[in-house]
């Protein structure tokens, strides 16, 4: 099968969420490794068109899987999910992109600046190295995923009212990161976003999973260089009845020794509710579907199953929550149509979430309410250490960044024995959904 993208941009849905991020107080350049952020408002941005493409299927995963766990392990990318047996395709198209000319460049500076002067903190990557190669897509996409950083966190925020994001840099000579925690707030009890960007040589590992998925890639030196980058987040709030979200967007590089460079990006977005409220569920998987659609109507159905049938918990016959769209190892049809597929999925995050916790932080719930929640989440936690691959590599890989990795986790989490819920109860009514995945647009 194969999946064709086109030119998108923002859609309208995005117009509520993203402003002027002049106000953000972010940390100057190579600041210290903490410290504490307040977001303010936001207002409004233009709209563009988007594009249409054809059918898709799944093959083999390619480099994905074992890159990946590396990824994972180096950076403590969390949700960087390993081994995955499709691969998402598109068929080529051509591309309009093209180099600035010499006089724009330092308008083009003025840009770089101001865009940055937005984010959270500055950049993992030296501004002038990325002002030298404005057109590479590590630079495109590392100033994405920033953006994305600051506006998440900056909706969440909001919401809150009370915490503060806590801001914390890390740095070593393969790259760094910064990791963005909200605890215990007035609406959120754990809220992260993560930025990894990192290079390097992949481990034995890594490449052994890559060999053991039929591909072989071939050293230089006995060494294969990559660079990998992208953003993870989870999102637990305290009310019952405001669901949990999970998202991740990343992109990866791998040179062979022939000097043949592979890429791919990565992702998706999930929400995990505690009780179902249909509504909820529309809007969530509504909104990803415009943002899909905006680049073909064959792409959300793919990457909705694809999500249904990774989050699988396979030893209680039930699915983390009611899904959303993943997809993994997509190259194709260049890297700029790529890109802006990924783009518009990550502007997506907040018009498909924020307004679905706004509607529920407040609702009034009982201590058995909570109690479900509780149990919930000791789910969400069988997942993401018995299954998710990029976890579980990234624990046991020296030197990864253990605190990125567990990031996932919810503060809390209650583990019953034999607990089973009351036939047509509330409770028994989202596992009939966890069990039996439905189709929320049709």
């Amino acid at each position: 099968m194969a999946l064709r993208l086109g030119q998108l941009g923002s859609g309208p849905w995005w117009r509520a969420v993203r402003g002027d991020y002049a106000q953000l107080r972010a940390p100057s350049p190579r600041s210290a490794s903490a410290c504490v952020c307040r977001l303010p408002g936001t207002a409004g941005t233009q709209p563009r068109r988007g594009l249409g493409h054809g059918s898709s299927a799944g093959g083999g995963s390619r480099l994905g899987t074992g890159l990946a766990a590396a990824l994972a392990g180096m950076a403590g990318l969390a949700a960087a999910v390993l081994g995955h047996v499709q691969r998402a395709e598109m068929v080529p198209k051509s591309s309009g992109a093209r180099s600035p000319s010499p006089g724009r460049l330092e308008e083009d500076g003025d840009e770089l600046a101001r865009r940055c002067s937005t984010f959270m903190s500055s950049p993992v990557t030296e501004l002038r190295e990325l002002g030298r190669r404005p057109d590479d897509m590590k630079t495109k996409m590392e100033l994405m995923i920033m953006e994305t950083q600051a506006q998440v966190c900056r909706a969440l925020a909001q919401v809150d009212g009370v915490a503060d994001f806590s801001v914390d840099r890390w740095e070593r000579k393969e790259g760094g990161g910064i990791t963005c925690v909200l605890q215990d707030g007035r609406v959120f009890e754990k809220a992260g976003v993560n930025i990894s960007v990192v290079h390097g040589n992949l481990s034995e590992e890594a490449a052994n999973q890559m060999r053991s998925r039929g591909k072989a890639l071939k050293k230089k030196d006995g060494k294969l260089p990559f660079t990998a980058m992208g953003i993870s987040s989870v999102i637990h709030p305290k009310n019952p009845y405001a669901p949990t979200m999970h998202f991740n967007y990343r992109y990866f590089e791998v040179e062979e020794a022939d000097g043949k460079m592979h890429w791919w990006f990565g992702g998706g977005c999930d929400l995990t509710p505690t009780y179902l409220n249909r509504e909820d569920a529309v809007h969530f998987h509504r909104t990803l579907k415009e943002a899909c659609d905006q680049h073909g109507p064959d792409i959300y159905p793919k990457f909705k199953k694809w999500c249904d049938d990774y989050f699988f918990i396979a030893h209680r016959g039930e699915r983390r929550g009611i899904g959303g769209i993943f997809f993994d190892d997509l190259d194709s049809p260049s890297k700029e149509e790529a890109f802006r597929f990924v783009k518009t999925c990550a502007e997506a995050v907040v018009p498909s979430y924020v307004p679905i916790v706004k509607k529920h932080c407040d609702d009034s719930y009982t201590p058995q309410d909570k109690l479900w929640q509780q149990l919930r989440r000791g789910r969400y936690v069988e997942f993401n250490l018995v299954y998710d691959r990029g976890t579980k590599f990234g624990l046991f890989t020296p030197g990864s960044r253990i605190e990125s990795i567990l990031m996932s986790l919810p503060l809390t989490a209650r583990w019953e024995y034999m607990h089973s819920p009351p036939e047509n109860s509330k409770e028994a009514e989202i596992l009939e959904v966890l069990r039996h995945p439905k189709d929320w647009v049709h």
